[in-house]
């Protein structure tokens, strides 16, 4: 799995986790939902920043997107559609 994935990956991951819509995670790291959606689809490339402010915004360590998924795992599940509640 290449880095762009493993970033995609992980930031569903831990969204999903903590029911946090892209909407609402876009607003708490400031910047277009759109570009949350890209990167979880690896259309995006982001910077180091960005994935600082995602960081934050989620409040866990930067190292986290770059974690290797383990062997066999399913494709993190997507939040049911409608608003989210947020943090």
């Amino acid at each position: 799995m290449d880095g762009r994935s493993r970033i995609a990956w992980n930031l569903r991951r831990i969204r999903t986790a903590k029911r946090i819509s892209q909407e609402t995670l876009a607003l708490d790291a400031e910047v277009d939902r759109g570009t949350i959606s890209e990167i979880e689809t690896h259309k995006f490339n982001p910077t180091v920043d960005l994935l600082d402010r995602l960081a934050s915004a989620l409040a866990v360590d930067v190292a986290e997107f770059l974690l290797i998924p383990p062997d066999g795992s399913d494709s993190p599940k997507s939040l049911r559609a409608g608003r989210k509640a947020g943090k």
